[in-house]
């Protein structure tokens, strides 16, 4: 490992993201050997154990020289769970001071846009209770009111606060909560972070994304989602999780043919690819510098660039 970047303490966090496809893991496993540095993965999906293949729990990709890197929050909860970004934000507190007690340096990787901001910009997430008196007042009000309500806490930008009535109760419970308890203690550690951005052109994406598909069904992506079928886990839960186990749950079912099965799956992988950049450009249209590298560079200029900007 390069002992001169051990004890650099201009950043207490690196920050290496992407979309799908973009080989964030691989970079991120070389950039924390030389920084004497941990993983912490921020992706949605990873933390469900026995989600392997579809997930892309690539787990050779933290093998650097024969050094195995150590990477947290992967294999965190059983399928069938739902995990939310409250819990990982304090899932992710506790794994960035583990690391750092320990002396090494986190590096966060992942492409969950809201995951990621939620954890470096400290937003203020709470376990927010259930405000049953509340939801009885609110049970007659139709949409188009429970939004007004809702627009009058705060703005509305995420437009699944506005399309789903369960989301829409919570999402007032939520700002209701805050309304009334106005001196919650919210400590965040300070963060100093680094983001570093890995992308390909449009079509490179799309070329990366269908061949990355192709492989993970010929290792046995279909069998992994008839496993977890057939231990229990239920094809509406599977199916909330989206992409290759909602497409291949309605392919197991006979709800599509192999064909129609892949070619939806790989349309809608394309689409998520591009609302990942849609994310990460607006995080830099409120202010966020991300360094981008261009993902043909060969791994080892890109450490180096790396490098390069923690030392600059």
């Amino acid at each position: 490992m390069n002992s001169n970047f051990k004890n650099n303490q201009t950043y207490n966090l690196i920050t290496v993201l992407g979309p799908t496809a973009s080989g964030k893991t691989i970079l991120a496993a070389h950039i924390a050997y030389h920084l004497n540095g941990e993983i912490i993965s921020a992706d949605s999906r990873q933390v469900y154990k026995k989600m392997n293949i579809g997930t892309g729990k690539d787990y050779e990709d933290y093998v650097v020289r024969d050094t195995a890197i150590p990477f947290h929050l992967i294999d965190l909860v059983d399928p069938g769970y739902i995990y939310n970004v409250y819990e990982f934000q304090c899932d992710f507190l506790k794994a960035f001071d583990n690391i750092r007690q320990r002396g090494k340096k986190p590096i966060l990787c992942g492409g969950s846009g809201m995951y990621i901001e939620a954890v470096v910009k400290g937003y203020k997430l709470i376990n927010v209770p259930v405000n049953k008196d509340l939801r009885k007042r609110l049970k007659s009000l139709s949409m188009k009111e429970l939004t007004s309500m809702l627009s009058s806490f705060k703005k509305l930008h995420n437009i699944s606060d506005t399309s789903i009535r369960k989301s829409l109760l919570r999402a007032i419970e939520i700002q209701t909560y805050y309304l009334e308890n106005p001196d919650i203690d919210f400590n965040y550690p300070e963060i100093k972070n680094l983001f570093i951005g890995v992308k390909y052109d449009r079509d490179s994406r799309r070329q990366r994304i269908t061949e990355r598909l192709k492989n993970r069904l010929d290792n046995r992506l279909v069998e992994e989602v008839e496993s977890l079928l057939n231990e229990g886990v239920t094809p509406e839960q599977l199916i909330y999780y989206g992409l290759e186990y909602k497409y291949i749950t309605l392919y197991i079912q006979n709800k599509l043919s192999c064909d129609e099965m892949f070619t939806k799956l790989n349309t809608a992988i394309h689409q998520f690819a591009k609302r990942q950049m849609t994310w990460f450009r607006r995080m830099e249209r409120n202010g966020t510098k991300i360094h981008w590298l261009n993902g043909y560079m060969p791994l080892e200029d890109k450490v180096k660039e790396v490098l390069f900007l923690i030392k600059k």
